[in-house]
């Protein structure tokens, strides 16, 4: 493949995709909202759960880990009986938090625009 044509442009690891793979679940663009907006980058783990309807305990750690493996997160455990559990944004959970907003800002102003989609046979959206 040829530098800048169509072909290399759409590799399999070019940055669109690349960004899509990083968003292929829900709950880590939730994740990232709510610690950046609703806890100022930080919250322990039973606070992060309860600001997160629908979120699962298994689901929420299986995302929180995920994100820590890619460096959106770090974990900070406090020697207290028993131990706490803190999750904060790192520099890299920042700079992914603003896409994020963006892309969150623009559904809260186009309402209808998501009213109109289908849901699909998977959605929990009535």
């Amino acid at each position: 493949m040829q530098p800048g044509t169509p072909d290399e442009e759409w590799r399999e690891d070019c940055a669109p995709r690349r960004v899509l793979e990083l968003f292929a679940t829900k709950w880590t663009s939730m994740v990232l909202h709510t610690l950046h907006v609703r806890h100022d980058g930080v919250a322990r783990t039973g606070v992060l759960h309860r600001s997160l309807p629908g979120i699962s305990k298994k689901m929420l750690i299986q995302t929180v880990r995920d994100m820590e493996a890619s460096g959106l997160l770090s974990r900070h455990v406090q020697s207290t009986m028993p131990p706490m559990v803190e999750y904060r944004l790192t520099d890299l959970g920042r700079r992914f938090v603003e896409p994020v907003e963006l892309l969150y800002g623009w559904g809260r102003d186009n309402p209808d625009a998501l009213d109109r989609l289908v849901p699909r046979p998977s959605s929990r959206r009535g």
